[in-house]
């Protein structure tokens, strides 16, 4: 029997990887964009309630498939075992040169820039960007437990900033209602709707991810239903508490002129202390996400070479800290050539958004698919609403890559292209690795404690 990685952590570990990878850079940057597109404060929020409620559809879909197969792999292993072996190697493929070192990248860069702002220095972001992915990545070889504990400490951190925001709000009164009345919308309804939901969906990223290390969970046909729902429902009514404040605050027309909503709240509140308080938590926010994304990337690749559909010694585990070790360093050493290459923040996640919710879909999809066709298959737990909250979420995800790919088809298509490529790599790989066929069973890996 294989060796697999140990069960080592628990519902509050667990909880604050999920929260933390959501919880990045997202709620800072997002509302103002999203005040460009719509003129009425109750519908902004409507949407926000409307984004948390379909990335909750995906967490209940991913909670059925996460305690079906609670090994490590998330995404890549509900596609394997929903679709077989072609569709995980394309997603393994897309996600290990594209999707997750842009994803830790493009966070760890909105920390050096504030970071660079904070202490009023110009060091190179690329190079304070690779710093950090380094030193991130060597604190999750040496041990899960350790990795999982500082996620805690950094998403309480975190969370408690994003609370104190609406608790000076509701202390100091320094609000006023004028500022929810709705204003002119600067473009039709239907125009705007999808911009501002994708962002909106973009700022929920991340809730899929603490299925990469369900492999990794203690008790997981426990803790892993509580830990996606908790999980994203907290970060829900988080962010809906957070945009009612920047509401309130900030009359959208001077809202729709800003870079960051966040600065002006503060400075608002706590006079020009304000500006260097969101900084601090825009630091510590960024380097809690990209330390979580960095604990789940890895995992998918490595539960894909241990599947026999990627280089071997990428499902290696160190023999002194019990970690994939191998999957975590290549993944950091392509985050850094991608900081290299593309250099800006858009560039970088731009890739990551287009590419994940294709897979999305395909894995939530593939809770329809296995009730279907393996209908024997012990169910610890079963999603909630079935069938109608995983259709929902896939059609969601896929209008989402639709309007993506038609409102920019030159940063879109590049990565289509590389996703697309998996498919003929796939059959490549097969006929000259000479491996047989990967089975849904990596039977070691589906008999953890």
């Amino acid at each position: 029997m294989r060796e697999d990685l140990p069960r080592s952590i628990g519902f509050w570990g667990g909880s604050a990887i999920m929260v933390g990878i959501i919880i990045g850079s997202g709620i800072f940057r997002t509302p103002a964009s999203i005040a460009r597109e719509l003129g009425s404060p109750p519908l902004i929020l409507v949407l926000w309630l409307v984004g948390g409620v379909l990335s909750l559809f995906g967490a209940l879909a991913y909670a059925e498939l996460g305690t079906l197969f609670p090994r490590s792999g998330g995404i890549y292993v509900y596609l394997h075992e929903g679709w077989g072996p072609m569709i995980a190697f394309v997603f393994g493929w897309t996600y290990a040169l594209i999707t997750k070192p842009l994803a830790a990248a493009g966070i760890a860069t909105v920390f050096s820039e504030h970071f660079n702002r904070l202490l009023s220095v110009q060091w190179d972001p690329r190079v304070m960007t690779c710093v950090v992915l380094v030193g991130l990545t060597a604190l999750n070889t040496t041990g899960v437990r350790l990795g999982a504990d500082v996620a805690v400490v950094l998403t309480g951190l975190k969370a408690l900033a994003l609370l104190a925001i609406v608790a000076l709000a509701l202390a100091l009164q320094k609000g006023t209602a004028v500022n929810l009345s709705v204003v002119d919308v600067p473009k039709p309804l239907l125009s705007a709707l999808a911009p501002a939901l994708a962002a909106i969906l973009w700022t929920y990223d991340g809730w899929s991810d603490v299925a990469s290390v369900a492999g990794e969970v203690r008790h997981p046909q426990k803790f892993l239903p509580r830990i996606f729902l908790v999980g994203t429902a907290a970060t829900m009514v988080l962010y809906v508490a957070v945009n009612s404040v920047y509401l309130w605050m900030v009359p959208l027309p001077e809202m729709r002129a800003a870079t960051t909503v966040a600065p002006l709240v503060m400075e608002r509140l706590l006079g020009l202390a304000g500006g260097i308080v969101v900084t601090v938590m825009v630091l510590i926010s960024t380097l809690g996400a990209t330390h979580g994304s960095i604990i789940t990337g890895a995992r998918v690749t490595f539960a894909q070479a241990r599947d026999g559909l990627f280089f071997g010694f990428l499902g290696r585990i160190h023999p002194t800290y019990r970690t994939p070790a191998v999957s975590l360093w290549v993944q950091a050493l392509l985050s850094c050539a991608a900081v290299v290459v593309l250099r800006q923040f858009e560039a970088l996640t731009g890739g990551f958004i287009f590419t994940m919710w294709i897979f999305y879909a395909g894995a939530v999809a593939a809770v329809v698919v296995l009730r279907l066709r393996r209908p024997d298959l012990p169910r610890p737990y079963r999603c909630w609403g079935y069938p109608f909250v995983p259709l929902l979420f896939v059609l969601s995800a896929a209008v989402m890559t639709v309007l993506s790919i038609r409102e920019a088809p030159s940063r879109t298509l590049p990565w289509l292209a590389v996703l697309v490529g998996g498919a003929p790599t796939y059959y490549l790989w097969r006929r000259f690795a000479k491996v047989p066929p990967a089975t849904a069973g990596a039977e070691g890996d589906l008999r953890g404690s």
